[in-house]
């Protein structure tokens, strides 16, 4: 067969209108839609949307297990989907990190571990948990201020966790970074037990 001399030409035909070339093409794009057992025409696929399918299909399963999982309940509040967090580039420090997790800096977490008395804050108000460092301790208004004055630019406060991460990543870490945590339980502890 040669096709040297030919000619194609691109028109488009009414669907449905008893145009016999048309109706050749329906009839067979359903066959192939119904028939499972239809050849291959094109086999290669690249590498990049297999990995990118893998990546995905990945994510998606660690989605499932993140949201069903009954742990890391202050960790979710600030990432709630993994696909926003691994597109994140964050510069992670200690207090950041404890924020985020609950882990080490406040004294409800040290007190789940029977390493202080009482959970309870320097500020005198409530247990010291991640909610109170945010948005209540009276010993934090300064740091608080700022990041407060920053976030009011563009949303209310208080705001949510995820909102900090997603919206106020800068305000929330020099936030995280400037709160004397450590300094102030120190003391206070230190003077509970001294006083």
């Amino acid at each position: 067969m040669t096709t040297a001399n030919w000619k194609i030409k691109l028109r488009w035909v009414k669907a449905h209108a008893s145009v016999r070339g048309n109706e050749i093409a329906d009839k067979l794009a359903k066959e192939a839609a119904s028939t499972k057992n239809i050849e291959e025409s094109y086999k290669r696929i690249p590498k990049r949307v297999i990995i990118k399918e893998l990546e995905d299909d990945s994510v998606k399963k660690w989605q499932t297990e993140w949201t069903n999982s009954t742990k890391v309940k202050i960790t979710k509040d600030f990432f709630p989907y993994i696909k926003e967090r691994l597109n994140m580039n964050i510069n992670l420090t200690q207090n950041f990190t404890a924020m985020v997790t609950g882990h080490r800096k406040t004294n409800s977490y040290v007190h789940r571990f029977k390493i202080i008395n009482a959970p309870t804050c320097p500020c005198g108000n409530s247990d010291q948990n991640i909610d109170h460092v945010i948005l209540e301790c009276k010993l934090l208004n300064k740091e608080r201020n700022i990041l407060k004055q920053s976030i009011l630019k563009t949303n209310d406060w208080p705001t949510n966790k995820r909102d900090l991460i997603k919206k106020h990543i800068e305000d929330f870490m020099k936030f995280t970074n400037t709160i004397p945590l450590d300094e102030i339980n120190a003391e206070h502890n230190n003077c509970k037990e001294n006083c």
